[in-house]
């Protein structure tokens, strides 16, 4: 019975990448979860600091969370997301954090007073609209498909693999 080294440390399997409509359900599924999160760690945040330093604080913590997700999962790498992506996803969820700003800003013009659930709803609006514009461009610059993934596999291991045998594989199945 051949014995089959398990050692992955480094490798990435290969992916099939989704397509435009189960990428956008995925981003949908992600960071619609990771959005909701923080329209409600907004609320709590901006008891106790002005809503702005709030909704940057909040920003800043969920872009990460969403950057890691959308690496993942909503594009189909299936690794961690580099500082590359990290900072051309900061541009759009700079763009995005301008947009609740200004809808915000708009509000309270409009209303002086709004309630929360006013809030939440022109919020979770503006989100809406600023993800959008985030799935376009994370689609397309951040993590456009179409480059060629590089295993990273260190010397020293490459000499540890063994090829399976069909037996092997039935057996362990």
């Amino acid at each position: 019975m051949e014995q089959l080294d398990h050692t992955t440390r480094g490798l990435r399997r290969p992916r099939t990448t989704p397509g435009p409509f189960a990428a956008f359900l995925r981003f949908v599924l992600c960071g619609g979860g990771v959005g909701l999160l923080s329209s409600g760690a907004v609320v709590v945040l901006a008891a106790v600091m002005p809503w702005v330093a709030a909704n940057a604080v909040v920003t800043v913590v969920s872009t990460v969370i969403a950057t890691e997700l959308h690496a993942r999962f909503t594009f189909g790498s299936g690794h961690r997301a580099g500082r590359r992506e990290h900072l051309r996803s900061a541009g759009s969820a700079a763009a995005a954090y301008l947009v609740t700003c200004a809808a915000m800003a708009v509000l309270h013009l409009v209303q002086e007073t709004p309630g929360a659930l006013v809030e939440q709803a022109v919020y979770l609006s503006a989100c809406g609209l600023a993800g959008i514009g985030r799935f376009v461009v994370l689609r397309l610059f951040v993590f456009r498909q179409g480059r060629a993934a590089v295993p990273t596999v260190p010397a020293a291991e490459l000499g540890t693999w063994q090829v399976a045998g069909a037996r092997t594989l039935c057996e362990a199945a």
